[in-house]
């Protein structure tokens, strides 16, 4: 139904329920940023400015047009006013998402809900008193489905404000031991002993590069040698280091500003900048982050002592988009076509694991490795299905990514889920043109409305904190 301007009665009811709308879509975006990455990829600082300009530019609308023009309104809301503060292309598909729930049709009748349960309705208020009376009512602690969120979302939100305190609190550790046991010097030698002594030496280039020399029709090999120079550069960093802040420990070196952080980082159990700025992005405490290497080198490994793998484990790569490039160089090569006319076909196998799969597939690759956020993958209906109850976090099911010459995408039946490297989401452009943690987009099989996802923050993740 849409109301019509000219008419004396539901011309200020129009405008009244686009108003009461249009300050709820303000009030949810911008308490929205307190469930931080799951919230907004980047956390913006919405102004009332923003929203006087799109009350004043509603009411135009409704005074000039015989129709209310929604899709007027929510280009002007989601692209200009709010949207012109919108640098990150998934937060900018989230708001125009959102926008659908607050300016459409549906909000000047006499019962719209905006959240499942009908807890946050459209009041029928006529004054200013009566509106007021309406928001006292509401919970006091917003339910997450006025975010579009799930319930779990609580439990995240909780745990950021809980890390925050303890970052504080560790920052104000003192640096002295006062009591007895071992002193901060001991510890860190112990620590820094424990990662040298298990630390990798760095990969010889010149044996992977003629094990595996560069080959027209097969380009993984150069995708491994890249992975050894990258992992290479971390590793010779993380040695000289190590060996560096244990001589300084003892005094036999000056203790540089570098190797101090370096020393207070591993005391703090915490990854040094130093070892940071060479290494794959990641949010694991120090201690995580060993293992997760030491896991990641055996993989390296493994396919330099093996061959390729049938399945190949994504969370392994320091720079997955180049993989992915090379999969569909090799696609293109092989069957001599245009690399630009190749796209993925994403194509779930949930039957199948890391450990049965002893074959790869005759075109593309097998993958493994994500973490699904949001939502979990059903087994039973094979496609996309509400989080458990206090399960943040699920492991999500063996990939075929198989490439195809001149691809239409589907239209319904599936979301178009973004796959990031961590949970931060928000990445900056690297010298190849790629984010420095988004991956790619991978359309996941669901039964409900790609909106639903997109307002839920559903996302694949090769890595979590822990």
């Amino acid at each position: 139904m849409t109301w019509r301007a000219s008419s004396a009665w539901p011309y200020p009811w129009a405008l009244k329920k686009m108003m009461f709308s249009i300050c709820l879509f303000h009030a949810v975006i911008q308490d929205r940023r307190k469930f931080g990455p799951l919230g907004w990829n980047i956390r913006y600082e919405f102004t009332d400015g923003d929203l006087l300009m799109c009350q004043r530019q509603i009411k135009m609308m409704i005074d000039d047009y015989e129709v209310v023009p929604y899709q007027v309104i929510r280009v002007l809301c989601g692209e200009i006013n709010y949207g012109g503060r919108v640098t990150d292309d998934k937060d900018r598909r989230l708001m125009n998402n959102l926008l659908h729930n607050y300016i459409c049709a549906g909000v000047i009748s006499e019962s719209y809900s905006f959240s499942p349960s009908g807890t946050y309705t459209s009041p029928n208020a006529t004054t200013v008193a009566e509106t007021v009376d309406y928001v006292k009512s509401l919970p006091l602690v917003p339910q997450p489905e006025i975010f579009g969120l799930h319930e779990n979302a609580d439990i995240t939100c909780d745990q950021n404000d809980t890390y925050a305190m303890f970052e504080t609190v560790l920052s104000l550790q003192p640096r002295v031991n006062s009591g007895g046991g071992m002193s901060r010097d001991d510890v860190i030698e112990v620590s820094a002993k424990d990662i040298f002594e298990r630390c990798p030496p760095p990969f010889d280039i010149d044996v992977v590069h003629h094990q595996y020399p560069t080959d027209y029709n097969q380009s993984m090999n150069t995708v491994l040698v890249q992975e050894c120079i990258r992992y290479n550069a971390m590793i010779v960093v993380m040695r000289r280091s190590l060996q560096e802040s244990l001589k300084a420990l003892k005094g036999l070196v000056v203790m540089s500003p570098e190797l101090e952080g370096v020393t207070n980082s591993i005391f703090d159990n915490q990854v040094p900048d130093m070892w940071a700025d060479k290494a794959y992005p990641s949010l694991k405490p120090l201690s995580s982050w060993v293992i997760d290497l030491l896991e990641r080198i055996k993989f390296i490994n493994l396919w330099i002592d093996h061959g390729p793998p049938p399945v190949y484990w994504i969370s392994g790569f320091f720079f997955p988009q180049a993989f992915l490039t090379g999969t569909l160089q090799n696609y293109a090569r092989k069957h001599q076509i245009a690399i630009d006319t190749v796209a993925w076909n994403f194509n779930v196998q949930d039957t199948k694991t890391f450990d049965n799969t002893k074959a790869p597939p005759e075109d593309g690759c097998y993958v493994t490795g994500y973490f699904l956020e949001g939502a979990r993958w059903d087994h039973a209906t094979h496609q996309l299905a509400e989080s458990r109850p206090k399960e943040l976090y699920t492991d999500f099911p063996l990939m075929w990514l198989e490439p195809q010459q001149h691809r239409k995408n589907p239209i319904d039946g599936f979301y178009d889920c973004p796959a990031y490297k961590t949970l931060t989401r928000a990445g900056t452009l690297s010298t190849t043109g790629h984010s420095t943690n988004f991956v790619m987009y991978m359309e996941v099989p669901t039964d409900k409305s790609q909106s639903h996802w997109i307002n839920s923050s559903v996302a694949l993740f090769t890595a979590l904190m822990f």
